[in-house]
């Protein structure tokens, strides 16, 4: 037999030995293995900390949030209700200008109540205010609609300190209105009390004009005031939620100490000028001021439902636009079809004492009872109720996916209500309250988990 050249033998194998093949595979197999040991204990991108949970379950783990630990993600979540506080706030400051303007300025001025030169003595700079405002939160929200375009949900390409500082000729804005703000108002109350057109103006404005809120002139040209001195604490909640490795972090810090040293110089013009009145002692009069008009809510509240004070904790208290369904359509059409009214609201709780030794020292136990108080705004110096307090025990609180502003509330076999905060972070933090307290409460929700029973009979439950 003829002996075949081995380079016309065809090879069936990889031409790699067992042995080699072998150890090939052992390190694929180590290599793998440290891969995985990687990404269980990979550092945060944000602190660099190596503390991450480990995900067992890989469609967990693809729905987490990637490479960040559980304190980052806390903050990345402050740090985004914190910007959108800020816009959000900023906007509704924009709206008060402008009611400032078309509800009483133009009104006025066609009307011919006061003379240009009066309406300048009292408005001030208004319109430069204005102009600012605008070209400000057209940035804001620019910035905040391309984060959300390009998939940042946290909002951490929003520099909020590189923004305002390209905006810091604002300051000298409010300087001048601030500083005309004690003249202002003694020109509005001479004229108010010399002109009797201008005074029914006024009346008929705040009592019929729902645009107004039931609030005066006067309150409305508090708004810069009230604007300006806010500044230095919406800047200081960014702050303290972004890293220090943040690429805005120095100057949100630069736009806070100037805003600051803004303050203290219209503080030191008003003294030289002789005024008394200061932004220092404005602050801290509105804070007297709402102080007084909480502790007077809660005097109402507790008058009403009977409880003992020692018993009773306030969980939370504030203003919430609510309105009343007709019927349980509106989840279909929007938020945007219910007519909102703007009321008090406080949430009390009722606790059991546990030692009855004293009043002072004496230990709260379990929930026994929870309410929600309804309060008109203030009217004629009086607090008034919209309604009895509706008791949680009777009441289902829910939220829908398509109406994510607002949540509901139900009270079994009654009524209906629907509430919102203008913002929207402090809404989620109203339902996830008023919902824990609700729970607690009422064996058959604790049977079934709170979930409302499709045989409950009330022309308000949703479809």
């Amino acid at each position: 037999a003829t002996r075949t050249k081995s380079a016309d033998v065809e090879r069936a194998d990889s031409g790699i030995g067992q042995m080699p093949a072998r150890k090939w595979r052992n390190r694929a197999s180590e290599t793998l293995s440290s891969l995985q040991a990687w990404e269980a204990h990979r550092p945060c991108t944000d602190c660099g900390e190596r503390d991450l949970p480990v995900e067992t379950d890989m469609q967990n783990c693809n729905q987490r949030r990637a490479d960040l630990c559980e304190k980052c993600r806390k903050r990345r979540t402050e740090r985004k209700e914190s910007v959108l506080e800020f816009v959000n706030t900023e906007a509704s400051y924009g709206e008060d200008l402008r009611i400032i303007k078309e509800e009483f300025y133009l009104p006025m001025q066609a009307a011919g109540l006061l003379s240009q030169e009066q309406l300048l003595g009292i408005f001030s700079n208004i319109q430069e205010l204005i102009d600012l405002n605008e070209n400000f939160l057209e940035i804001l929200q620019e910035e905040i609609d391309q984060a959300f375009d390009q998939g940042d949900d946290d909002l951490m390409t929003v520099c909020i300190g590189e923004i305002f500082l390209e905006f810091v000729n604002m300051l000298p804005a409010f300087q001048t209105y601030c500083l005309q703000q004690s003249s202002s108002v003694n020109m509005l109350n001479a004229l108010e009390k010399e002109k009797e057109l201008l005074r029914i103006f006024l009346n008929v404005s705040q009592n019929d004009n729902t645009a107004l809120r039931r609030m005066n002139l006067r309150s409305f040209l508090m708004a810069p005031l009230q604007r300006v001195t806010k500044y230095p604490l919406l800047l200081s909640r960014i702050i303290k939620a972004t890293t220090e490795y943040h690429p805005d972090h120095g100057s949100l810090r630069e736009a806070k100490s100037r805003i600051e040293s803004h303050l203290e110089h219209i503080n030191m013009k008003t003294k030289q000028e002789g005024n008394t009145w200061t932004l220092r002692s404005f602050r801290q009069d509105s804070k007297k001021k709402r102080e007084v008009i909480n502790i007077e809510m809660r005097e109402t509240a507790l008058k009403t439902v009977g409880w003992l004070r020692e018993e009773t904790r306030f969980v939370m208290e504030g203003s919430l636009q609510l309105a009343q369904p007709p019927d349980g359509q509106w989840v279909k059409k929007g938020s945007k079809t219910l007519k909102f009214q703007n009321m008090q609201v406080l949430l009390l709780v009722n606790m059991k004492r546990v030692s009855e030794s004293s009043l002072e020292s004496a230990e709260l136990g379990p929930v026994k009872d929870a309410v929600l108080v309804l309060i008109r705004d203030k009217n004629n110096g009086k607090f008034h109720l919209l309604r009895e307090p509706l008791r949680l025990s009777n009441c289902i609180v829910s939220t829908d996916p398509d109406c994510d502003d607002t949540f509901e509330l139900i009270e079994i076999r009654r009524e209906a209500f629907v509430f919102r905060d203008s913002d929207r972070a402090r809404t989620h933090h109203w339902f996830r309250q008023i919902r824990r307290y609700s729970r607690e409460l009422g064996s058959w929700k604790k049977r079934r988990n709170a979930l409302p029973n499709i045989m409950i009979s009330t022309p308000h439950t949703r479809p």
